[in-house]
């Protein structure tokens, strides 16, 4: 693409993006002087694009009103971030319509793609290696996420039918304080007003959301995000957890972060080290036990397990099967 047309393409976005904009703000935002501005402006408007001259004191250049633009035009850069967006999106769970959409969006960037820059993406397709796994839930229903999200910005309660984690359906009203990205999936979080009880719902189970009639005061605190993680970290599981781990706040946090469990820190005493290690108790809930020996090995830290006595009974057994496989080496 040569710089001229590069330019008249930048132009056509400033002026797209509303408003009017005046030769000196255009001239300095392309990098020309005022005649190249209008010049271009020509060009655009001998490719059909309505761009009117507005006089006066505050006058400049504006796309004509209702005019919608031809097909989305993108730099090969441009191209190649959406297309990479929309892979890590996918693979992260984060994406809000069914994967075929994500899939045929992506198809139809790769095929208007130059060859240079889809052997790139390729190239780094084929590098590329992600820790975990695509999540396996399923992933919120676009109307429903654009309702939910009407409703927290307009404060409105909104009105969803939800099934739990055992299968039991249920319709509940809801003041959403807002909507949270959270480890893979979307979560909506706010006041169930019939209880005046916080409560947090995963968006994939929300078969249908509406608003209704009314409106509410949202909380300035705390921030939807915290209150996602620290209902995650209390919410109900087959198994509680207690432990003791002698290290600092920021040791323990680096594995067992506040969206996992909860700590306990107790006041140190006169003279203590706020960042020393010292022996601090941790709560948390799991459906399942298998995963936390290999954290708390990674730890490196003295612990103890108080609760349950299955958690001993894994820790041990993992112990048991390392120095085995050390004797063997």
């Amino acid at each position: 693409m040569s710089r001229p047309t590069g330019r008249v393409l930048t132009l056509l976005e400033l002026l797209q993006s509303g408003g009017t904009r005046t030769v000196a703000e255009l001239a300095g935002r392309l990098g020309v002087e005022g005649r190249t501005v209008r010049r271009y402006v020509d060009q655009l408007i001998d490719l059909d694009v309505p761009v009117e001259s507005v006089r006066g004191r505050y006058g400049g250049y504006r796309l004509a009103t209702g005019y919608r633009l031809p097909p989305l035009m993108l730099s090969d850069d441009e191209a190649l971030a959406v297309l990479l967006g929309l892979v890590a999106g996918r693979r992260a769970g984060l994406t809000t319509a069914q994967h075929t959409a994500s899939e045929t969006a992506s198809a139809k960037i790769r095929r208007v793609l130059p060859r240079h820059i889809a052997r790139r993406l390729d190239t780094l397709l084929e590098s590329l290696a992600f820790t975990e796994q695509p999540g396996e839930s399923g992933t919120p229903d676009a109307g429903v996420l654009l309702t939910v999200a009407d409703a927290v910005r307009h404060r409105r309660p909104v009105s969803i039918r939800y099934t739990d984690r055992d299968g039991r359906r249920s319709e509940r009203t809801l003041h959403a304080y807002g909507i949270v990205a959270h480890a893979g999936r979307w979560y909506v979080t706010g006041e169930d007003p019939r209880i005046g009880e916080d409560r947090t719902f995963r968006l994939d189970r929300v078969a249908d959301a509406r608003t209704l009639p009314g409106s509410f005061e949202a909380p300035a605190d705390p921030a939807p995000a915290e209150r996602v993680v620290a209902a995650l970290a209390t919410a109900g599981y087959r198994h509680e957890v207690t432990l003791r781990i002698h290290g600092t706040v920021e040791q323990i946090r680096a594995r067992l972060p506040a969206s996992v469990a909860s700590l306990e820190e107790h006041d140190p005493v006169a003279g203590e080290d706020r960042a020393a290690e010292r022996w601090l108790r941790v709560e948390l809930r799991a459906e399942r036990l298998d995963w936390l020996p290999p954290v708390l090995a990674s730890l490196d830290r003295p612990f103890v397990v108080e609760r349950p006595d299955e958690l001993r009974d894994l820790v041990i057994a993992l112990a048991d099967r390392l120095a085995s496989r050390a004797r063997q080496a």
